[in-house]
């Protein structure tokens, strides 16, 4: 009895501390970083970074390197998510200290989101140029909402989020959304811009397209957008999308039709020239997916030369009960 009682003993023993509780509440509302947190609760980083050790270590708290940074959030799932859900359910909202610290979050990520904004003012310049390539992204946006289905969606995925983009559309559509990214610089904008739309159901984490931090089977859609001609193994991206989406889940694919673009290599860093239709369709049989033809946007008229944005939607099988229900 001892033993199995011993991990819930040492989720009370984590959470009944008050700087480890007040860390708690402030995790809940989004991913920070030791330095965030010193600033948050003026203490000194050592004495933070052993509270944050306790609540790791019971598994309240998740901890997610990121370069040169460590961002830690509170537990998603299992165990430690149910007791946090049921531990604040029974903390009042009008505690005065809690509200003060929520106070102070919101000062320290309007600091966060001015980094996000000088850091995207110096690339906006490579974004326009492409962007005046293609379709507008409002319409693609459309498209890709009815291909994804109605939802609502258990779990998001979004595979190379860049500015998060994905994960404010479709959020709200989902109860859990998470991106992935492997550039800081990138994810501070993304954590930016989901501040800024008032979204708390979705975070982001650094992580490896090719071999991404999630389990197998455990997303309905997944999402990957403009981030293949980027990539020198693109089928081993699919394969990965394949390995987290649930049976019966489905795959979205945003990325330019093949070109002969050549700056966009030079100049960009493009890896690839587009997506062939034949290198899509064996990936994804590859990775066991049903690849459906693409949904393509022609160019604006006035674009010469012009890109066309494919979208294609892939299907993981349904195990066989799932099919006949």
């Amino acid at each position: 009895m001892q033993l199995d009682l011993a991990p819930l003993i040492d989720r009370l023993r984590a959470a009944g501390e008050p700087t480890r509780l007040r860390i708690l509440a402030l995790l809940r509302e989004r991913d920070l970083s030791v330095g965030e947190l010193v600033q948050v609760l003026a203490q000194s980083q050592p004495r933070l970074s052993h509270h944050l050790k306790v609540l790791t270590g019971a598994g309240l708290v998740e901890r997610m390197p990121e370069g040169s940074f460590v961002f830690y959030r509170a537990a998603t799932r299992g165990d430690g998510r149910a007791f946090l859900d049921s531990l604040f359910a029974q903390v009042p909202p009008d505690i005065a200290t809690l509200k003060r610290d929520a106070d102070q979050l919101d000062e320290v990520s309007a600091v966060r989101a001015a980094s996000a904004e000088t850091f995207f003012s110096g690339i906006a310049g490579n974004w326009d140029t492409i962007r005046s390539l293609h379709y507008p992204n409002e319409a693609i946006e459309r498209a890709l909402l009815d291909l994804a289905g109605q939802g609502p969606f258990e779990r998001v995925i979004d595979f190379g989020t860049g500015t998060g983009r994905m994960l404010v559309l479709f959020a709200p559509l989902s109860r859990e959304a998470e991106g992935i990214d492997l550039s800081h610089h990138m994810l501070t904008v993304a954590r930016a811009n989901l501040e800024r739309a008032g979204i708390s159901g979705a975070r982001v984490r650094q992580g490896d397209v090719t071999s991404v931090p999630f389990e197998a089977n455990c997303a309905d859609l997944v999402i990957i957008h403009q981030v293949l001609h980027f990539m020198d193994a693109p089928g081993k991206v699919i394969a990965e999308a394949s390995r987290v989406l649930k049976p019966g889940g489905r795959l979205l694919v945003v990325d330019f039709a093949a070109h002969d673009l050549e700056f966009l290599r030079t100049e960009h860093g493009h890896h690839r020239l587009g997506m062939r239709d034949d290198n899509m369709a064996t990936w994804a049989s590859e990775a066991d997916l049903t690849l459906s033809e693409p949904h393509s946007f022609a160019p604006p008229d006035a674009s010469s030369p012009g890109l066309v944005v494919n979208i294609w939607v892939a299907e993981k099988q349904a195990a066989p009960e799932e099919a006949k229900a």
